[in-house]
């Protein structure tokens, strides 16, 4: 799907409040309702817009530990990648997980409410994975910024 300027303003709509209505969006792309409400479910469709969520307080829900964490897999590892990441993916403390090319394996972020809960998580879920070689953490000690927008200005200049 080729995106254009006014599919780029719906979504920077969107992204930064995605309980807007069809009608706010349209009036902020210049567009009229109708029209936005098909190029958003055209973006649906396309994938373009995975879902739309709420984005919650970690701190203020009491999980207040946010840890960046490396693992590496026995040289073998690589043999049982689909069953390592099947099993990480569904430890509902891991919130993002990326495979990466280089000396690491996987870059996970952990949330926890205690740094005694990530001992617990290490010790009792992520070090009990087969394959797993080692696992180096690093504490987060302050966030500075956390966003879910994209850059689609980017797009934008792309595209002039």
């Amino acid at each position: 799907m080729k995106i254009d300027r006014l599919d780029i303003g719906i979504l920077n709509a969107l992204q930064k409040d995605a309980t807007l209505s069809t009608a706010d969006i349209a009036s902020q792309v210049g567009l009229s309702q109708s029209p936005c409400w098909r190029r958003i479910n055209l973006l649906e469709q396309a994938g373009i817009i995975k879902g739309r969520v709420a984005l919650l307080s970690r701190e203020k829900l009491g999980i207040d530990v946010l840890v960046f964490v490396q693992v590496k897999l026995m040289s073998n590892g690589w043999q049982s990648l689909p069953k390592f990441k099947e099993r990480v993916v569904s430890f509902p403390e891991v919130i993002q997980c990326f495979v990466l090319m280089g000396d690491i394996d996987f870059m996970l972020l952990v949330a926890t409410p205690t740094i005694e809960d990530y001992n617990q998580f290490v010790q009792g879920k992520l070090a009990q994975v087969p394959g797993v070689q080692s696992i180096d953490s690093r504490i987060v000690i302050e966030e500075t910024k956390n966003t879910t927008e994209l850059p689609l200005s980017v797009l934008a200049t792309r595209q002039a």
